[in-house]
């Protein structure tokens, strides 16, 4: 599954408030076959269904116990040994269960369960529930990770594997998507309905179970024998060309890496007017929020091409790891989705080596770190009971801090050995389900090195290792001493008791070639060739799952051959590690701004960006009345000789580098230092645009969004009219959420008020509610106004924020706070207004705030003196 990320905030699938209550079955009885019948009402918002369920049991019984929520049970029967008896049904609320209980006890061996039910289509985005677009209505399945239940009674854990044959009764002139290949169409069983059935799918988990309904259209392909269709609502199918294209080239990308060819027959990719998940990787039938998939070919970004084919490799990835190897249980769900994170960005780098993924891994690593710096972390793996538990971590944990693990693994045991490793891995558990345990020792045993050891510090245990580099020279000899201590934005968080066997890789000055080690003890000294090496860099290749801590002469010594002698990768690294030791504490904002001096030049737009954020959190944070000005001065100084290179406008011979490069070097300009002619540039070009005039000049879709955003706070009632209008009547999502989510950037307070009062309108999808709302607190003007509003109206809000784990976005949106007396406020509000899976985010939140307002305290004096000392 992908998760929706924000910008400050994650937003992901479907949840709402469940039981506290431990749920797991008994392992007496387990399913072989399904037999289900969907006989699906649009216009009546209804289905019913009918179970058929092969099962064997280990021990007599008279009691089976599986899984149903919200199901109307109308008949349930048992037939075991030549008999059918008719089953007593219990329903229980709090564990999601059914029990059918007979007569007499049914022998071991095989037995076949028959259900009959009755349910709505409902509106939580989950189960089987009714998404519209435009005046007709879809029905659409999201079960991942327990809301299979509620479309069928069934085992609904991932250890019960077992195959499913599909039939759906439809509308006639509607159809249906599932994960098999669909065997016939017929007419009836009423004239106004037509029944298809599908083939028996392989072996697999309940959550895995598809099924969409409605005048679906399809492009249609193929690799590798494979045939693949994208298909979406009738007006959105011809925006599915980039999408066909990517996952053909992907299909045969996985197909060579896979020792075991592509194993389900037939690839759809379906994209659902309203979906929770950024996608979900449903056993052949994927299904996606139309803005992750659809867009147009002429006009699509770079942002959006790239996330497409990242999405779709994510997504298809998990047809190995994943569907054909299941996790036995939610705890190592980040075996599914830290594998698929981490196989993201390699087909990518085939398709367009340009698109420099591996500075896209090397963000995906800080966004893990970072998250992992709080006291509020968790583990990667962890034990997880209930369907709250288990969905609180679908988070940067589960998938981009183990994605980096595996980065990290990857370096050090060699690329062929990680690959036979994981082909051997795939190839002892296909149709079935592994653990972690079983991942470590296929990497050890294919690599001769002790992953399992290294890959237990990092998964089993929480936080983030740091890694203290010192040097020293005596006798022409530089000898390197590395320190391991966890790192934590709090330091008292700490008990200095944990240990990690990191593989550290070293580059020092005036070589390209890098060492590693394996670094297990507390400390360590070693040589590091002959001379006196001017610096040590402790994370040569950027894939270090660590901080690296340099001392400010280090810092200094370096700075001069940033550059030139360390890859776009370690830059990154380098910069982000300074800025985690500011906000810890551990040096000043004065070393950070140091460092970041020295990247006014910087090429990579990505690295660049990096920087220019923190810039954004040093003036809207650490600046004062007396001092603001001469911050927004040294960004443009910092910033001014690059934009006279690239400049405003596009040109002809432009790469996508210098592109991108200028679309972050506008956003700093325009947006920290308040630059008047970029500001004024960006408005003439926002306008121009919208006004849609003959000869008007289109904003490059590279830019577009950063031009808007600029425009938009300093813009009036007419752009906010225009831009409310574009989102309305955009022709893709791209640009649809373009216009949407500017309405937030509004500075005026009568605007808005105008876009919060949108938030509770009926024109606003619920799946995009909580991640609107959250673009507000990115808005320091629209802050305080929003929180005021979300308390105002939570009883309307409510129901549409925890409709998609929105819950854990909004929370986390609040991080953009920066007082205490704002925590004490969000602690006293949800302490009555529970989240039901946004809990352990709320607590990250808090600590965010925390350190944000003892940095400030702490920082404020470094950076006026800072300035101070400037010429």
């Amino acid at each position: 599954m992908t998760l929706r990320v924000a910008a400050f905030a994650l937003c992901l699938y479907a949840a709402a408030v469940l039981p506290a209550l431990a749920q797991r079955l008994p392992t007496g009885v387990s399913p072989d076959h399904y037999d289900l019948t969907f006989s699906v009402d649009l216009a009546a918002a209804r289905f019913t269904g009918e179970t058929g369920i092969d099962v064997r049991l280990a021990q007599p019984t008279s009691k089976i116990r599986l899984h149903a929520l919200e199901l109307d049970i109308t008949r349930a029967a048992i037939s075991a040994g030549g008999q059918t008896e008719s089953a007593k049904v219990t329903l229980n609320a709090a564990d999601q269960t059914a029990t059918l209980t007979v007569s007499r006890d049914i022998p071991p061996g095989r037995a076949r369960i028959e259900i009959a039910y009755r349910a709505p289509l409902n509106d939580k985005l989950r189960g089987l529930y009714l998404s519209r677009s435009g005046n007709r209505s879809y029905a659409v399945t999201q079960f991942e990770s327990t809301d299979a239940r509620r479309a069928f009674p069934c085992f609904d854990e991932p250890a019960f594997k077992a195959t499913f044959a599909v039939t759906a009764i439809a509308d006639r002139g509607d159809t249906v998507i599932a994960n098999g290949r669909m065997l016939s169409d017929t007419p009836g069983p009423s004239a106004a309905q037509h029944t298809m059935k599908f083939s028996t799918t392989a072996k697999m988990s309940s959550y895995l179970v598809a099924l969409a309904v409605g005048d679906f259209q399809c492009l249609e392909g193929g690799a590798d024998g494979v045939p693949i269709r994208i298909c979406a609502t009738p007006d959105k199918r011809d925006l599915g060309h980039i999408a066909l294209d990517s996952a053909q080239k992907i299909l045969s990308y996985l197909n060579k890496y896979n020792s075991i060819k592509y194993p389900f027959g037939k690839l759809d990719v379906v994209a659902v007017p309203d979906f929770a998940a950024g996608a979900m990787e449903n056993t052949a039938a994927i299904f996606y929020r139309e803005t992750d998939l659809l867009a147009d070919s002429s006009t699509a970004s770079l942002a959006t091409r790239k996330n497409i084919v990242s999405i779709l490799s994510h997504e298809m990835s998990h047809m190995w790891f994943g569907d054909l190897v299941t996790m036995r249980w939610w705890d190592d769900v980040w075996l599914n989705e830290s594998f698929a994170t981490w196989m993201a960005a390699r087909p990518a780098k085939t398709l367009d080596p340009e698109w420099h993924m591996e500075v896209s891994e090397a963000l995906e690593n800080q966004t893990a770190l970072n998250l992992d710096s709080l006291k509020a972390t968790h583990a990667i793996h962890v034990s997880v009971d209930t369907p709250a538990e288990i969905e609180s971590v679908f988070d940067p944990i589960s998938y981009e801090k183990g994605a980096s693990v595996l980065r990290m693994v990857e370096s050090y045991v060699g690329e062929d050995a990680f690959r036979a490793g994981v082909n051997a891995y795939i190839e002892k558990h296909a149709y079935s389900n592994a653990t972690a345990e079983d991942f470590f020792q296929a990497l050890t045993d294919a690599s001769g090195k002790p992953v399992d050891r290294v890959m237990g510090t990092f998964v089993l245990q929480a936080g983030v290792p740091e890694v203290d580099v010192t040097t020293a020279c005596a006798n022409g000899r530089t000898s390197l001493t590395l320190t391991q201590r966890r790192l934590s934005l709090d330091s008292a968080s700490s008990d200095g008791r944990e240990r990690w066997q990191i593989p550290v890789c070293l580059k020092t000055a005036g070589t390209d070639r890098s060492s590693c080690l394996l670094f297990t003890q507390p400390t360590t000294t070693m040589p590091v060739g002959d001379g006196c090496a001017p610096w040590v860099f402790a994370n040569a290749g950027g894939r270090g799952y660590y901080r690296s801590v340099y001392t400010p002469d280090a810092i200094k010594a370096i700075a001069p051959d940033v550059e030139t002698a360390l890859s776009a990768p370690e830059r990154l690294s380098l910069v982000s590690d300074e800025w985690a030791l500011a906000r810890a504490g551990r040096h000043t904002v004065a070393n950070y701004l140091d460092l970041v001096s020295g990247f006014g030049h910087e090429s990579m737009a990505q690295v660049l960006g990096v920087a220019a954020d923190r810039l954004g959190f040093i003036d809207e944070y650490l600046t004062t009345p007396s001092n603001r000005a001469r911050f927004r001065a040294f960004v443009r100084s910092l910033l001014q000789p690059a934009y006279q290179q690239t400049g405003f406008d596009r040109r002809a011979d432009d790469s996508e580098d210098r592109r991108s490069l200028r679309n972050v070097i506008i956003g700093a300009l325009g947006g920290v230092a308040q630059d008047a002619d970029v500001v004024a540039n960006a408005r003439g070009a926002v306008a121009e645009a919208l006004e849609a005039l003959p000869g008007a000049k289109p904003l490059d879709p590279i830019l577009a969004g950063t031009l808007v955003y600029i425009a938009a706070a300093h813009g009036d009632a007419a752009l906010f009219d225009a831009l409310a209008r574009a989102a309305e009547h955009a022709t893709s999502p791209e640009e649809h959420y373009r216009y949407l989510y500017a309405l937030p950037g509004f500075t005026d307070p009568a605007l808005v008020q105008r876009a919060l009062d949108l938030s509770v309108s009926p024109a606003l999808r619920s799946q995009d509610t909580a991640l609107y709302l959250s673009s507000f607190f990115g808005n320091d003007a629209a802050r305080d106004p929003a929180w005021t509003f979300i308390k105002a109206h939570w009883a309307e809000l409510e129901p549409k924020v925890t409709i998609a784990l929105g819950d854990i976005t909004l929370a986390g949106s609040l991080s953009a706070f920066c007082s205490i007396d704002a925590r004490d406020d969000i602690k006293r509000f949800f302490a009555s207004h529970a989240l039901p899976t946004g809990e352990r985010t709320l607590q990250q939140t808090v600590e965010r705030i925390e350190n944000c307002a003892a940095m400030r305290q702490r920082q404020q004096p470094s950076l006026n003196g800072w300035l101070a000392s400037r010429p």
